[in-house]
């Protein structure tokens, strides 16, 4: 039988306190509090978000997915507003003392997503809460040059909107996750399979895009809950409306070739979710020195559409027609 862990102190001690040896004002996670100390001609951009049980990930998710995901949907907010990651808190709950075992995977996981993203641990706490599901609430801050943090509400008429990398792989991945609708699948190879539930599980924020979004984007946000959903919301903050071509939604070749066979797959790239892209919109002038930059530092972006007079999305088909969503995104309540 696993080795329970003992005591709060022996948790922190032991499994966290090193993840917090970069950063000198966590003082090694011996104080009640921490100092942060940004770079001079900084702001400090603050986000946080938790993952829980049942709800983000799976009872029997293993806990090196459960810390890379953890972070890496924190990253996503922080990237998407062209800051840099600087430091974390983290709250730990969980149902019953874990074991050894599960913290040094669960630390370990936490370490390597840490050193890939920049950033070190500087504090949080740490309870159990009996019947209560497990959970990992991040804080995470990064750093923006002084007055530059790009906001969501600043989109203008005219603007293009981007969106990086592909749609809908998380949503197919979690359908794969759940082991369900098998015959959509039937065709992939166990190489594509593990690509679609990476997208899910294991979310890569596009950190590359950080300066180039101070430099080129007029607003932009992160894909989480499903592009429709999140250009409504950049749509309603900036007053502004949004016409998408479907067909120009980015997808995967994995994707693609279930598309083929599959005609929701297009609709999953619209309200799917989980997909932690970026989602901006540049003035039209700049549009294609941006695409290319972004190319340069190794993220494609699509153009999927513009920002119009009015208000709401509306999403055209091939023949121009509009398209209506059953649903256009994921919603906690």
């Amino acid at each position: 039988m696993a080795k329970s862990i003992a005591s709060e102190e022996e948790l922190i001690e032991q499994y966290l306190a090193p993840l917090a040896s970069g950063y000198p004002g966590a003082f090694g996670l011996k104080d009640d509090c921490a100092i942060l100390r940004p770079p001079p001609g900084s702001d400090l951009v603050v986000t946080s978000d938790a993952v829980v049980t049942d709800v983000h990930f799976f009872a029997d998710e293993t806990p090196e997915n459960i810390a890379w995901r953890a972070l890496a949907v924190n990253i996503s907010d922080l990237v998407a507003k062209g800051a840099s990651p600087h430091a974390y808190l983290m709250v730990l709950s969980f149902p019953e003392a874990p074991s050894s075992d599960w913290m040094i995977r669960f630390t370990s996981s936490l370490k390597d997503a840490q050193e890939h993203f920049g950033l070190s641990l500087i504090g949080g706490d740490t309870d159990r809460r009996a019947g209560v599901p497990l959970s990992v609430t991040i804080t995470a801050i990064g750093t923006v040059p002084e007055g530059k943090m790009v906001r969501r509400e600043t989109a203008e008429v005219g603007d293009r909107v981007f969106v990086s990398g592909t749609l809908g792989d998380a949503a197919l991945g979690l359908i794969l996750r759940r082991n369900m609708d098998a015959k959509r699948f039937a065709a992939l190879t166990s190489e594509d399979r593990q690509f679609l539930l990476d997208r899910y599980l294991l979310p890569q924020p596009r950190v590359e895009l950080s300066a180039l979004l101070l430099k080129f984007a007029s607003a932009a946000m992160d894909v989480s809950d499903g592009l429709a959903k999140d250009l409504g919301r950049m749509c309603k903050a900036s007053g502004v409306g949004a016409t998408v071509q479907l067909e120009n939604l980015p997808l995967s070749s994995v994707a693609a070739r279930i598309a083929a066979q599959s005609s929701d797959v297009r609709l999953m790239a619209l309200s799917g979710g989980d997909d932690y892209e970026i989602l901006c919109s540049v003035p039209p002038a700049i549009a294609e020195d941006f695409a290319e930059a972004a190319l340069d530092a190794g993220v494609d972006m699509a153009d999927i559409g513009e920002m119009v007079v009015g208000s709401g999305l509306s999403i055209r088909d091939a023949a121009g027609a509009d398209i209506v969503l059953p649903k256009t995104g994921y919603d906690h309540f």
